[in-house]
């Protein structure tokens, strides 16, 4: 290996401390215009290094609400490719009412520009809860509700994802491991490796595989359980039945067909979270549902 190589390498490996502890573009720059001025690194290297330094930058960058709305649309349309929105004005109209009352007792009563529900006109048991407070609920799993408990249980559950920013962590995570990418792509193509500049291009255009990330994998366990914790909470707020989650979700297992592109690929076994949700709950006994509560839930998702 020559000098200047070797030179080049061990810049790379300060200015990559110099990013996982300062995470700050500006000291990479720093360090690149020193090592140009000294001739240790070529001006393609110096850009390459600054470039994935910002990157980093990004990374670890405050999500605004009005970015988290942004990011929120991207991912709902990328939901809308794939699921037609229900044409159904009255029921559409009902999941908005009981959304919006939900959302406004939890610990994130607003976002940038409100939250929306939105009826997906599928037979998939499947829900969505976009950052900024997009929520799009199949009507397959609508279907799984025998009441306006267990609906208002399910929208509680998908604004516990809202408020806990779930999409948003990962996002930030493959974000990351994207930097993480380039990081590598850059220097293997500033030393010649065409295929991994190929990489690199690639990668410039990924936020769309970033929300397609989102939708396929789920959430873990760990923020099921969150959200279920949050919903449970919203419940009892706005005076439903906190045991209608577990009345979901004994449903929702009836419902759901091996190996499909549901909940039962994206989400823990419904057995497991039921536990999880006794738990939770403790002893709360049952509550009567009020008769016009139900006709109303009928009356706008009978025919769905």
């Amino acid at each position: 290996m020559n000098r200047t190589a070797a030179g080049t390498i061990g810049w790379l490996g300060l200015l990559a401390v110099a990013l996982f502890t300062a995470g700050c573009a500006a000291v990479a720059q720093v360090g690149t215009a020193i090592g140009e001025a000294s001739g240790t690194i070529t001006a393609q290297q110096a850009q390459s290094i600054n470039r994935t330094a910002t990157a980093f930058d990004k990374t670890f960058k405050d999500i605004t609400p009005e970015q988290e709305y942004y990011i929120g649309r991207a991912v709902s349309a990328t939901v809308l490719r794939t699921y037609q929105p229900l044409d159904q004005e009255a029921a559409n109209r009902y999941l908005n009412v009981l959304g919006q009352a939900l959302a406004q007792v939890s610990d994130k009563p607003e976002t940038f520009a409100g939250y929306h529900f939105q009826i997906l006109d599928s037979d998939e048991v499947n829900a969505f809860a976009a950052p900024g407070g997009f929520i799009m609920v199949s009507r397959g799993l609508l279907r799984c509700c025998t009441s306006e408990d267990t609906v208002a249980a399910v929208l509680a559950h998908e604004i516990g994802h809202v408020q806990g920013a779930h999409g948003l962590r990962a996002i930030k995570t493959d974000r990351l491991t994207s930097a993480l990418t380039i990081m590598a792509a850059e220097g293997a193509k500033t030393f010649g490796g065409e295929e991994v500049a190929e990489l690199t291009k690639t990668f410039e255009g990924s936020i769309g595989d970033i929300t397609s990330t989102m939708m396929n994998r789920g959430y873990s366990r760990g923020l099921e359980r969150e959200a279920d914790a949050s919903a449970i909470k919203i419940l009892r707020r706005v005076g439903y039945d906190s045991n209608a989650l577990v009345d979901m979700l004994r449903q929702m297992k009836k419902n759901l067909k091996p190996g499909g592109l549901d909940f039962a690929k994206t989400h823990p076994d419904p057995e497991d979270r039921i536990a999880d949700v006794q738990l939770l709950i403790g002893s709360a006994s049952r509550s009567p549902i009020p008769a016009a509560r139900q006709q109303r839930f009928a009356t706008a998702l009978g025919k769905i």
